[in-house]
């Protein structure tokens, strides 16, 4: 995962744009990233994250396209 190293806006936007492109339902992918944004904005708050130099949203588009990417990370 690219969260201890800045990701350029280039790739930010292609990265939202493949999420939205793989997705069957537009709206549903939009919601999934404002969840996870959500979550990791408080665990910023309590100081369960590090890097927070990063935006929640964009921690969120690239913890998101890393899992549609590369499935075989998640656990289970």
């Amino acid at each position: 995962m690219y969260l201890g190293v800045d990701v350029s806006p280039k790739e930010l936007a292609q990265r939202a744009e493949s999420l939205v492109r793989h997705s069957s339902n537009r709206y549903l992918t939009t919601v999934r990233i404002a969840f996870r944004a959500k979550q990791r904005r408080f665990d910023d708050f309590d100081g369960l994250l590090e890097d927070s130099m990063v935006k929640p949203v964009q921690r969120a588009i690239i913890e998101l396209s890393d899992e549609q990417d590369q499935p075989d990370l998640l656990p289970g």
